[in-house]
């Protein structure tokens, strides 16, 4: 009796890690030898090359192994990698890394988009013996109809074109050690580990405790919060491949946000109608800089005056004049309002929010700084709101009563995103910084103080106005009213 033949385990071929054109972009190969890029209606020049290179460089809307660019020993293979390493620097290419399935087809497992100008995909060593987890940085999210994997210290995003390799790279959210997830099954393609360590999406870790974030990368790396590397990555150029600057995204698809903010419907109180204060003598500038300095402390027995605020919102922060800009070239008609500080685009996005616990001639509450018409409206909120808007501002200054004034600063988001793509939060948080800075200079020109503060509450005020956090939400708060000496504040 014969014994049962063994079935032989069939072992799966290695992925392939191929470059590609991405789908926009073709490749010609003029009359006189020169090569250029064709995309979007440009064409990019790429040098000279021959007639041999240029005709296998076509393969790249399919895909190049790039087995068969390294080491080239032919010259026409060395032209085809040159032309290809000077696509890749332009941007002009993707990688993707498939399982090569019957006859010819294969299987995308991953299509890695380069992030930096410089990424060319670099197989790290994987041994049985490492322990690999994923970084704290990395994150997996939807774009489009894809899957995509990135992290802020990455020069490549990948996206996840087989569903069971995202669930397969989930179990590195604690450390895994090579030779053990071999012997389980399911493992994933050690071509994808090894690119995923290259990218640092990956880490290599030796503890067997929780504590991963002294262990991945340098010392320095233990100091960044995952939100803030990946608000710096994605708000400044080098590590991203999004669309960047005045690329009016949104021209075409709404319209742009009014110059001026649309009235709240309270009650109107005309500013230009309170009696202004005593004037002052002018004080230099430099001497307004020298003598600028943070007060937590405010003096409860002389509280501001109406008059006072109308004089201190009028200086730093009314809409000074009012035009439209004819369209020019892509660009929009725009109206423009400019107010006494600078702003990216000239956007002027931001506005005031008063929470007034203490001045002379104006009722507690919250009121709008309406900056085209020189008013306050009053907005009717919950009194233990407003109050808790000035506990808050008095704990983040650290002081012994709240301030008798919370401006909160709000930025209607749209106002600067409907032209600007990638970096519209970071030019906001940029205007906010001369917007305080200005009513610094302005509370000491006018002898009165005045205190920054770093932390918003954005729920607090989406429950008072009833507008939800990502139409328009602080971004700033400065504490004013009449101070104290600096020594007794601790004023910086």
């Amino acid at each position: 009796m014969r014994a049962p033949r063994k079935k032989r385990m069939r072992r799966s071929r290695p992925a392939i890690l191929s470059a590609r054109l991405y789908g926009h972009v073709e490749i010609e190969r003029r009359a006189a030898g020169d090569v250029v890029a064709s995309f979007n209606g440009m064409s990019l020049p790429l040098g000279q090359f021959s007639a041999a290179a240029a005709a296998r460089a076509r393969a790249l809307k399919a895909g190049l192994p790039i087995a068969a660019l390294t080491s080239p020993r032919k010259s026409v293979d060395k032209e085809l990698a040159l032309l290809v390493r000077r696509l890749a620097a332009r941007g002009l290419l993707e990688f993707r890394l498939a399982r090569p399935g019957r006859g010819r087809s294969e299987h995308d497992l991953v299509v890695i988009e380069p992030q930096a100008a410089d990424y060319w995909p670099r197989l790290a060593p994987v041994r049985d013996t490492d322990r690999l987890a994923l970084s704290r940085f990395a994150y997996l999210r939807r774009r489009a109809e894809d899957m995509v994997l990135e992290s802020p210290r990455a020069r490549a995003l990948f996206r996840i074109s087989d569903p069971a390799m995202a669930a397969a790279l989930a179990a590195f959210a604690a450390p895994q050690q090579v030779k053990q997830l071999r012997r389980a099954g399911g493992f994933p393609e050690s071509a994808l580990l090894a690119l995923l360590l290259d990218c640092g999406i990956l880490f290599n870790t030796r503890t067997r405790d929780a504590g991963l974030r002294t262990a991945e990368g340098e010392q320095e790396l233990v100091l960044w919060d995952f939100h803030d590397l990946l608000f710096h990555a994605r708000s400044t150029e080098g590590r991203h491949a999004n669309p960047l600057g005045g690329t009016y995204l949104y021209a075409e698809t709404m319209d742009p946000l009014p110059a001026v903010r649309p009235s709240w419907p309270g009650a109107k109180i005309d500013l230009s109608k309170v009696p202004a204060p005593p004037a002052q003598p002018a004080r230099p500038f430099a001497q307004l800089l020298r003598e600028r300095h943070s007060t937590r402390e405010f003096d409860a027995e002389h509280p501001i005056t109406l008059g006072e605020l109308a004089h201190f919102l009028e200086g730093a922060a009314r809409i000074l004049s009012t035009f439209t800009a004819p369209a020019e070239g892509d660009e929009p008609p725009l109206t423009f309002v400019p107010r006494p500080y600078p702003s990216g685009g000239g956007s002027y996005e931001l506005e005031l929010y008063l929470a007034v616990g203490t001045c002379e001639g104006l009722a507690p509450g919250f009121y709008h700084y309406d900056a085209g018409e020189h008013a306050l409206v009053a907005i009717d909120p919950r009194p233990q709101d407003v109050a808790t808007m000035l506990r808050q501002a008095q704990f983040a200054m650290d002081a012994t009563a709240p301030p008798q004034i919370a401006i909160t600063i709000t930025a209607r988001f749209g106002r600067v995103a409907w032209k600007y793509s990638s970096l519209a939060y970071s030019l906001i948080l940029k205007d906010v910084g001369v917007l305080l800075q200005t009513l610094y200079l302005m509370a000491t020109d006018m002898g009165l103080g005045g205190c920054a503060i770093g932390s918003t509450n954005i729920d607090l005020f989406e429950k008072i106005t009833g507008i939800a956090f990502h139409v328009e939400g602080p971004v700033g708060v400065f504490a004013l009213g009449r101070g104290v000496s600096p020594a007794a504040s601790g004023g910086e």
